[in-house]
């Protein structure tokens, strides 16, 4: 089925592929030039940063073990000037180094080996959701007693300062923003922010909601906001 990369198909979606493997390098780029994307190369950290600068990409696919520095320190470089969505890519299985990349500013994960139609899938759905929402969505404010949610300026606000949020970390606030008071199921929202074709992966929400706690809650250990239904979904509460 034919698929416009981004939201409008008369614009074409910049990659930059980070990778010192050449042969994934050339799969990454004869697939997403073969479906309209714009493509740039990078075989280490230090030329993934100047090009990032140079050619602002849409979308960044990341792989974690590179020659001159990790991953993680490029995913701070990029977060330290841009929320360009990153999809990370890694040899590595452990779940410590999935959330170290995660906690750094990644958006999403693939483990290597990986099919080229789920990365494909997962690198729609990191533009998709970096995509400003459409208007007449209308103003919506929503304040708790620890922080404001700007639903349409997409901004966080605690104690007087924004909190900087991924672009993932702000798709399932506000979904559950959107739904206050009201449970929403694991399945939902792993639809709604990931795509249609998750539904299982509920270690992603887990990552998630740890996240927004952390940076959201007067005290995640115990949150007020982020209510765990478990088994079932979860709810926001003012």
């Amino acid at each position: 089925m034919p698929h416009s990369p981004g939201g409008d198909p008369r614009t074409s979606t910049r990659v930059l592929v980070v990778d010192d493997e050449p042969q994934i390098v050339r799969a990454l780029v004869i697939n997403l030039k073969a479906r309209k994307y714009e493509v740039d190369a990078a075989p280490d950290g230090a030329t993934a940063l100047q090009l990032a600068a140079a050619r602002h990409p849409d979308v960044i696919v990341l792989d974690l073990g590179l020659p001159d520095m990790d991953g993680v320190e490029v995913i701070r470089g990029l977060r330290g000037w841009t929320r360009v969505p990153i999809l990370v890519l890694s040899a590595r299985h452990s779940s410590d180094e999935k959330v170290e990349a995660l906690d750094a500013g990644a958006d999403d994960y693939v483990t290597k080996p990986f099919g080229m139609d789920e990365l494909l899938a997962r690198l729609r759905a990191s533009i998709r959701r970096a995509e400003p929402a459409g208007a007449g969505e209308g103003d919506v404010m929503v304040d708790t007693e620890d922080f404001t949610v700007d639903l349409a300026a997409k901004k966080v606000n605690r104690g007087g300062r924004d909190v900087r949020l991924t672009p993932t970390e702000w798709h399932l606030l506000e979904v559950l923003v959107r739904n206050t008071g009201r449970l929403v199921s694991q399945k939902q929202l792993l639809q709604e922010v990931w795509g249609p074709s998750y539904g299982t992966e509920t270690n992603y929400l887990r990552v998630y909601m740890a996240q927004l706690r952390r940076k959201l809650e007067a005290d995640p250990a115990h949150p007020r906001h982020f209510i765990t239904e478990p088994g079932m979904g979860y709810r926001f509460e003012r």
